[in-house]
């Protein structure tokens, strides 16, 4: 997707997703760039950016964030694929995308298939 497409798609919704093991996970995209990430119970806060046709979320005192192709797979449906840590990085040394979620905006119709499309 484009910045401009990520933008449009994830600016003000939250997100509902499973990463590659299953492992369900929730995350809110605020229009003022931060983020609310939350995961078994844990919320964590942080921001979200656009970096070099990757959308990164980066979480505020911790270091799991990172930053992500994204690629529409239905009307409700995108896939994330890792390509680095920090903005930093996506901005000049990204890595071979990697598969690691999918995701549905909450409250439209549609959602992904139990199955990721790699």
């Amino acid at each position: 997707m484009s910045e401009a497409d990520m933008r449009g798609a994830f600016a003000g919704i939250t997100l509902e997703g499973r990463y590659g093991n299953g492992r369900p996970f929730s995350e809110s995209y605020g229009r003022d760039g931060r983020i609310a990430y939350s995961e078994r119970g844990r919320v964590v806060g942080g921001r979200w950016s656009l970096e070099n046709g990757a959308f990164c979320t980066i979480y505020d005192r911790d270091p799991t964030g990172g930053c992500y192709r994204v690629k529409r797979v239905g009307a409700n449906c995108y896939e994330f694929y890792f390509i680095a840590r920090t903005e930093e990085q996506a901005r000049h040394d990204p890595r071979a995308p990697s598969w690691t979620a999918r995701g549905s905006v909450t409250g439209q119709a549609g959602s992904c298939a139990e199955e990721s499309t790699v």
